[in-house]
């Protein structure tokens, strides 16, 4: 039923066996150094320190608003709760900010 001339490597002229070894070789250190990217960032972050324990600062740059510095903080989340929490955690006006100006973000 199957003939023997329709062996691949004759279809496609190789004479030879090509050797897959290089290729998986490179797919084994690529998924080593994927795993060790994915499980260890986690690992050195807390290793660095509990972020709560450490109050996070911001310093004002010329032309800052909360509202640029709530959405820098927070990006993709609702800029009204941070603005409002920055405020409240050091006790200013929101017109009234200046270039470097350490303000305290709320964690």
């Amino acid at each position: 039923m199957f003939d023997s001339a329709l062996d691949t490597e004759h279809v496609f002229e190789h004479s030879r066996g090509m050797p897959p070894a290089r290729i998986r070789r490179r797919r084994a250190a690529v998924v080593l150094i994927g795993a060790v990217l994915v499980l260890g960032v986690p690992a050195v972050s807390r290793a660095v320190g509990d972020p709560a324990a450490q109050p996070a600062t911001y310093v004002v740059r010329p032309g800052d608003t909360l509202w640029s510095i709530a959405v820098r903080v927070s990006p993709g989340s609702d800029p009204r709760p941070v603005v409002d929490a920055i405020v409240r955690a050091n006790g200013i006006d929101a017109a009234r900010l200046v270039p470097g100006q350490e303000l305290q973000l709320p964690s």
